[in-house]
């Protein structure tokens, strides 16, 4: 009994059978850890600001090579000059925005005030009241 090629056998059948209601089983522990999750969770905007601070102001480095590449650098010099101050920002007691900010190689791109304003954190979130209001609108 060789199923042809055109022929179905039921070797696997034991696997279909098990598999949807697996899949639907799974499907719903998630979402239900997932929902308490949510429901209780817990925010600290204290540790939230104390955890950026220590970062020392490296978590605004996209903003500052994007910056770059929109004045015309290509994303391979603009990665490079970021990831020097970076560093020095790592190694250093420095902040990330107050190497920036003495720079010349910067500088000579980027105006102190667009450089404020990629670690302004009100700027960086501007857009997540509306996103949360696209994500989590009811459905009607």
């Amino acid at each position: 009994n060789v199923a042809l090629w055109h022929e179905r056998d039921i070797s696997h059948s034991s696997v279909e059978r098990v598999i949807g209601p697996d899949s639907t089983i799974l499907l719903d522990y998630m979402l239900n850890r997932l929902t308490n999750l949510i429901t209780n969770l817990v925010v600290y905007p204290e540790n939230m600001m104390a955890n950026l601070a220590q970062s020392r102001g490296l978590v605004f480095s996209e903003g500052i090579l994007l910056r770059l590449v929109r004045k015309g650098l290509s994303r391979e010099e603009s990665y490079a000059l970021v990831q020097k101050a970076a560093f020095q920002a790592l190694t250093g007691k420095k902040s990330f925005e107050t190497i920036l900010l003495q720079d010349k190689s910067i500088l000579a791109h980027l105006k102190p005030s667009e450089i404020r304003e990629a670690f302004d954190l009100a700027h960086t979130l501007r857009h997540v009241d509306e996103i949360f209001r696209r994500v989590f609108r009811s459905a009607d």
